[in-house]
């Protein structure tokens, strides 16, 4: 058996901000998940339906591994990512880094993981490895998973070489800070302001404000939309409410990142832009709730009042996008 010494292994809400913690605490950097996945400049939406998909998905935050790279540049982190379609080169390129005494970021499936109850496709799945033995990997994912968990390694070579919507081939990652440590305070406005920017520009409809605005039109129809809507719109209404998002679809995790960083910094800004956001994740627990109960029911009343809170989310987060842009 190897394993890495010294490994906090505290599961959070979200997968990849779980593991950004695991590896930035073994370097000596202690952040919360709010903060980790705010000078990420984690928080997005988009609206996503295709013919082969079914159902639409509704997301609350930036690509796969936007969030680390994003953190990585911001506070000067040495940032190494190595990805192969060789499964033996995989597995060498982990337990070197493993050997060598330093965690390892993984990017794979999560459908191929022993300890996963519910058996559903996700190739943007991001766990931290800290040890291996002869049968199993050690592995931190997030609280909701159980945080320090196990799983067979044949299981993990297949999740890591599973090709698919947000997949990487066999990515793995490690981080390393300056011989300075950053002053990553000093990054908290310029990661706000980078985040407005991009929802507020997101260059089609699908995205951003746009993209709430247009999930308010066509939520209304979802009844008609699902195969099995008992099945289907409960399970969107899972994934907005705990599906790694720390509630709201990630809006708690950036209202609470706001709060953190006026506290942290002040600014009259990030005040009224934490108002807001605490106005907006009440709202989208509100909606989750009433996509669920559409879903029980077979009725379309709830989802109107659901398209109804969602147009409200647009004009709400575009306000307060519109202030943080202007930090």
């Amino acid at each position: 058996m190897t394993i890495v010494q010294g490994i906090e292994a505290r599961g959070m809400h979200h997968c990849e901000t779980t593991a950004l913690g695991v590896l930035l605490r073994h370097e000596g950097l202690e952040l919360s998940e709010p903060m980790l996945f705010g000078l990420g400049s984690g928080l997005s939406f988009v609206y996503w339906d295709a013919r082969s998909m079914p159902f639409p998905f509704l997301g609350g935050r930036v690509k796969p591994f936007e969030l680390t790279r994003n953190l990585a540049s911001r506070l000067g982190l040495t940032l190494t990512v190595q990805e192969t379609a060789s499964p033996r080169k995989a597995w060498q390129n982990v337990t070197a880094s493993i050997d060598a005494g330093r965690p390892v970021g993984l990017q794979l499936d999560s459908f191929h993981l022993d300890y996963f109850g519910t058996k559903v496709h996700f190739g943007g799945h991001v766990v931290a490895m800290y040890g291996y033995d002869e049968h199993d990997a050690y592995l931190v994912d997030t609280g909701q998973q159980g945080g320090a968990v196990r799983t067979g390694l044949a299981g993990l070579a297949a999740a890591r070489a599973e090709r698919g919507p947000m997949t990487a081939r066999n990515r793995s990652f490690t981080l390393a800070l300056p011989q300075r440590p950053p002053s990553w305070q000093d990054q908290i406005v310029p990661a706000v302001r980078h985040c407005a920017e991009a929802f507020l520009a997101a260059p089609i409809a699908n995205l951003g404000h746009r993209g709430i605005a247009k999930a308010a039109k066509l939520v209304p129809g979802w009844l008609r939309r699902a195969a099995e809507p008992r099945r289907d719109l409960p399970q969107a209404a899972l994934l907005m409410e705990r599906g790694g998002t720390g509630g709201a679809l990630f809006r708690v995790l950036f209202r609470d990142f706001l709060d953190e960083g006026a506290r942290l910094v002040g600014g009259g800004g990030l005040r009224t832009g934490h108002r807001l956001y605490a106005e907006a994740a009440v709202l989208w627990t509100d909606v989750a709730a009433l996509i669920a109960k559409a879903g029980e029911s077979g009725d379309a009343a709830p989802l109107e009042q659901a398209g109804t809170l969602l147009g409200d989310l647009a004009r709400i987060e575009e306000e307060a996008m519109e202030v943080l842009r202007r930090l």
